[in-house]
């Protein structure tokens, strides 16, 4: 497939082009558009216990589309539930992703899920990410901008787990709290990710976690008895 990303870094679609017979698997929900001669199933790829792993584990929907192109030249949008970026990675091999990020990917790849951390108490953002292995066409999304850094073997960067968007396989990683418990309390950091390469790792500028810290004390307070 052709994959051309639209309107980026803000409010980022990527529009596919298909020859006949491909098939791209898409997140439930992210059909923006699509030309005529694509046909849609619905299905849990793989099963129900792997949708429920992807779902319950991975933060992912239960369920996936699949879209196949009858015609060549089929024309395929797809947008990100939150406003922000998209990116295009051939993948041979394999990638892991941050909850959330991921938005499609063509057929040879396989979709399944990877606990790499763990919600605590103290914080939601916990790492809990997708392992997507083989050759085809991936397509990401973010929240804010995304920004790629290239680790050089054995560079470590410190990054909040909730600007976490993928990182390649062979880096090596560590969740751990921000400094001392008072730290992890009070400096708004909550968990981090010690990356270290060589790889390459992807962020993103915004937080969903940060972004829903801010907004819920915004929201109108319920004071009836």
């Amino acid at each position: 497939m052709q994959t051309e990303i639209l309107y980026s870094p803000a409010y980022a679609a990527a529009k596919l082009t298909m020859t006949v017979g491909e098939v791209v698997r898409a997140e439930s929900g992210a059909m923006l558009a699509m030309s005529p001669g694509i046909a849609m199933e619905t299905t849990t790829q793989g099963g129900i216990m792997k949708g429920l792993k992807r779902s319950l584990l991975g933060g992912e929907s239960f369920f996936m589309n699949t879209y196949t192109a009858q015609t060549d030249g089929a024309e395929l949008y797809l947008a990100p539930t939150l406003s922000g970026d998209i990116v295009h990675w051939p993948l041979n091999g394999t990638l892991f992703v941050q909850s959330g990020s991921y938005l499609a990917s063509s057929a040879g790849l396989e979709v399944d899920t990877k606990w790499g951390g763990g919600k605590t108490f103290f914080s939601s953002e916990g790492l809990f990410m997708l392992r997507v292995a083989g050759q085809g066409d991936l397509v990401l999304s973010s929240y804010g901008a995304i920004h790629s850094i290239d680790l050089q073997a054995g560079q470590t960067y410190t990054v909040d787990t909730g600007h976490m968007v993928a990182w390649t396989d062979g880096i090596q990683y560590n969740v751990r709290k921000v400094g001392n418990w008072k730290s992890t309390f009070f400096s708004g950091e909550g968990l981090v990710c010690d990356l270290t390469g060589p790889g390459r790792i992807y962020l993103q500028t915004r937080s969903q976690d940060a972004f829903l810290g801010w907004l819920i004390p915004q929201l109108p307070q319920n004071n009836s008895n």
